[in-house]
């Protein structure tokens, strides 16, 4: 049966979104869908209710979205990530189709409270940080504007860990969000493709001598799709997070599991769905560096499929694929996808080496995330010719036709066949998947002003000369959905008050509240929320944490990935320094601060676990000291997610964006904070510098070296150890570090820190120690005076509407992918 016929015959019985039929609705999916009565009922079983209620009338909307599509023969595009950081879907979704008010009565008059429920629902735990974050917003932004968008990824069955403190160490325990089910997916046992891992290609020749690849024999996994829908705001747009999940080909083996052998007879069917069991695993053994290739090719060769797949419903020449579709690589992780591509053009549809090229190339787009070199990723060839040999073949073959248009280009010149070749021959032969991306798409984009910058002048320059034009710059953005409306609650209403509720649909009219930033009366309006949401912040850290804050010193935040670029350190450093000035003059005149720390270290990151339990040594010592524990306190909040933040931003009133310049591709929490009203204090980094630009330089507080004055320190040669000697501030801290002062008990513990420091210092956290000192100042000196302060925080608000993923999203959509959106 056509699509047609099916589309005209069936007519979708549309539920009511008033409180009567909401409230109908939970009762029947209480009994009929969850098994219940009320007074059986538990909390969770009337959240899973509820949930379906919501979904019921997600799917309506999801479905008229995907007949539209269909129906105006869309282009779209597809967003390939690792990482789809979405947090809860609840309150996001009732907020979006405009029905939150009218559950929250219904609920009330079942007697259950909306926010009780919110609490229940689990964090998709489908990414780490930025990158999944991203993401998740772009998904929110295609969707708000009608632009047929899918993402692509992993339903990994746990995220990369939950974080635990223990004694101050980061404790890593499995992050089980699927333990009570997921209301919000769909399970799609009919889609479902094999995906083959390693074997051998058959080579021959037909009657007329073209040459054929067939890639036989190896190991099958199943990769089975998992539906989410992603909803538009106020537009009846819900697009589709396809996720895919490891099954095993063979179940298991029932000759040995009649003879007893129960362990063996299941291992086949444990390996293949390790693939989607954990968010990047532990890389620091073999068996896990190869587990995430693994990974990678699964969900890119199950996700090529599915899109080749949708294609030919309505098309059968491929040479259309570039007017119908646009792939996104998000990072290199899903960068695989250019020579899978190549390769199901050829071998699977027989077309030839070039017009297959033609058509990779004009579908694919890659951004980048990463400047420093070391830090792109690489594989072994040896790792491609075990697991993945016809794509190796295949990447050579890319390389070798390359280095030929190199080499016409640049005759004689070796070096630079060396820099650009996808292969590095340095030592053990790798595979970069940088240049694979360059090379394979039709536009690369960076994600700041700065970053492009960096990334054609230094990383890329090359490849920039080479390609005129190819990398361009598409700045980061937010939602201001998920990041201002849904979770600064009180601060949205004042803002909707103030100038109407538009902004929320287009964040750029925001500006219209920089009329209000001399009004004392708003001021005070805008003071009392942040009060409000320091006191909801500081109940949550009494609660879970059993620790006290008091609600009316600077809340100092800084919540991101551990890692030494973002120098967590130096702001430590900046904690001590102000500990032992109260230490040594209790009568100065410090404003009373709250430190809030928050972030996770990747599992194998010695360093960076280290600095978390430094952390967490020195806010001990700080809270059983008498003298300061009333003006001064250091909480690291564990377990930092999408939820945490939500709490988190609305209280932050400072914001350290302190990476080391040059280090952060842009940096989403900048962003907001920022729409928050928190003022940022930060180096001029990543999306640091487009946010001076907008703000003012009056509105921030930017410090430290630039790009420029690393080059030539580094040039000069960085001696770490100068700063140490003359600056006593400095050397007091590092002292006490280093001998022992917040690990007593163990004195020699933060040695790797500071002999790191002393003698390296990579990150340049000494060099920059006196300015961040002084920003800090001038900082403080402002905040007491709060009229000055308040206009200044409304300012910061007001002024981030550049920064909405909606802008971010239509420059994609006009400048890489050529999509246009689709009216209902």
């Amino acid at each position: 049966m056509s699509n047609d016929v099916t589309h005209s015959a069936f007519k979708y019985d549309y539920l009511g979104s008033d409180s009567k039929a909401i409230q109908r609705s939970v009762s029947n999916h209480l009994v009929y869908t969850i098994g219940k009565d009320p007074f059986t009922a538990t909390e969770h079983d009337w959240m899973m209710a509820f949930s379906h209620v919501v979904r019921d009338r997600l799917i309506e909307r999801w479905m008229e979205t995907q007949r539209s599509y269909y129906k105006h023969d869309a282009k779209r595009v597809y967003y390939l990530s690792m990482e789809f950081l979405i947090g809860r879907s609840l309150i996001n979704s009732l907020l979006n189709m405009d029905i939150h008010n009218a559950c929250g009565k219904a609920l009330k008059k079942l007697g259950i409270e909306l926010e009780r429920l919110r609490s229940l629902e689990h964090d998709a735990a489908l990414g780490n940080g930025g990158l999944g974050r991203l993401a998740a917003c772009f998904l929110d932004s295609m969707a708000s504007l009608n632009i047929p968008g899918y993402g692509y990824g992993i339903r990994f069955e746990y995220g990369m860990f939950r974080q635990q403190i223990d004694n101050g160490n980061q404790i890593e325990l499995p992050e089980n969000w699927l333990v009570h089910d997921n209301p919000w997916e769909f399970p799609r046992p009919e889609v479902s493709y094999r995906i083959r891992y390693g074997g051998r290609v058959m080579e021959y020749q037909d009657s007329s001598g073209r040459r054929h690849f067939d890639w036989i024999d190896g190991d099958i996994v199943i990769a089975q799709a998992y539906d989410t829908p992603i909803p538009g705001y106020h537009n009846d747009t819900v697009n589709n997070l396809r996720l895919w999940s490891a099954k095993a080909h063979e179940a298991f083996d029932l000759n040995q599991f009649n003879q007893g052998e129960y362990t063996e007879a299941v291992v086949g069917k444990t390996l293949s769905e390790n693939i989607s069991k954990v968010l990047y695993p532990n890389d620091s053994s073999t068996m896990n560096k190869l587990l995430r290739l693994k990974q990678q090719y699964f969900f890119v060769s199950a996700s090529l499929k599915d899109i080749l797949r949708r294609f030919f419903t309505d098309h059968d020449d491929l040479h259309e694929l570039p007017d119908k579709v646009a792939i996104q690589l998000n990072d290199t992780h899903p960068a695989i996808a250019i020579p899978e591509m190549m390769r199901l053009l050829m071998d699977k549809h027989q077309l030839e080496w070039q017009p297959a090229w033609e058509i990779t190339t004009r579908v694919f787009s890659y951004t980048n995330h990463t400047l420093l070199p070391e830090a792109l990723e690489t594989w072994p060839v040896k790792t491609f010719e075990t697991l993945l040999p016809r794509h190796l073949q295949v990447i050579l073959e890319i390389n070798r036709r390359f280095l030929l248009m190199l080499g016409h280009r640049h005759p004689g010149d070796m070096d630079i066949l060396r820099r650009l070749s996808i292969i590095d021959e340095r030592g053990e032969r790798r595979i970069r998947m940088a240049h694979l991306a360059i090379i394979g798409s039709h536009k690369v984009n960076g994600v700041s002003a700065l970053h492009s910058e960096l990334l054609r002048n230094a990383t890329f320059r090359d490849f920039d000369r080479f390609y005129p034009g190819k990398i361009i710059n598409i700045t980061n953005g937010i939602t201001p959905r998920r990041w201002l409306y849904l979770s600064n609650r009180r601060l949205s209403s004042l803002i909707s008050d103030a100038i109407g509720p538009e902004w929320v649909k287009d964040l750029s009219k925001i500006q219209q509240l920089e009329a209000f930033a001399e009004d004392h009366s708003f001021q005070e309006k805008f003071a009392a929320i942040k009060l409000a949401n320091k006191k909801h912040i500081s109940k949550l850290i009494n609660y879970f944490l059993e620790k006290q804050v008091d609600p009316h010193t600077l809340f100092d935040v800084q919540v991101k990935r551990i890692h030494e670029y973002k120098r967590q350190l130096l702001n430590l450093f900046r904690a001590i320094e102000l500990y032992n000035r109260l230490v040594d003059d209790p009568g100065c005149a410090c404003v009373p601060r709250t430190f809030l720390f928050g972030g996770k270290a990747a599992p194998g990151y010695s360093m960076a676990k280290l600095i978390i339990r430094l952390i967490n040594d020195v806010a001990d010592v700080i809270d059983n000291d008498p003298a300061v524990s009333d003006r001064l306190k250091i909480i690291f909040i564990p377990n930092y997610d999408v939820t945490t933040a939500t709490d988190i931003i609305p209280a932050a009133e400072l914001s350290q964006q302190i990476s080391t310049a040059g280090m952060e591709a842009s940096g989403t929490g900048n962003m907001k904070l920022a729409l928050n009203g928190a003022l940022t204090m930060g180096t001029m980094d990543g999306a640091n510098v487009e946010m001076r630009e907008q703000l003012g330089d009056e509105n921030i507080f930017i410090f430290g070296l630039q790009t420029d004055d690393i080059a030539r320190l580094n040039q000069l040669g960085y001696q770490p150890r100068q700063y140490y000697e003359s600056d006593p501030r400095l050397r007091r801290i590092i002292d006490m570090i280093a001998n022992g002062f917040f690990s007593p008990e163990e004195p020699t513990r933060y040695r790797m820190i500071t002999d790191s420091l002393l003698n390296v210092d990579h990150f340049k956290v000494l060099a920059d120690f006196d300015a961040y000192m002084g920003i800090s100042d001038q900082a403080d000196t402002i905040y007491q005076q709060p009229d000055t302060w308040n206009r200044m925080a409304i300012l910061n608000t007001a002024r981030m509407g550049y920064f909405s993923s909606d802008r971010t999203i239509s420059e994609y959509a006009e400048k890489i992918w050529q999509v246009s959106p689709v009216s209902r």
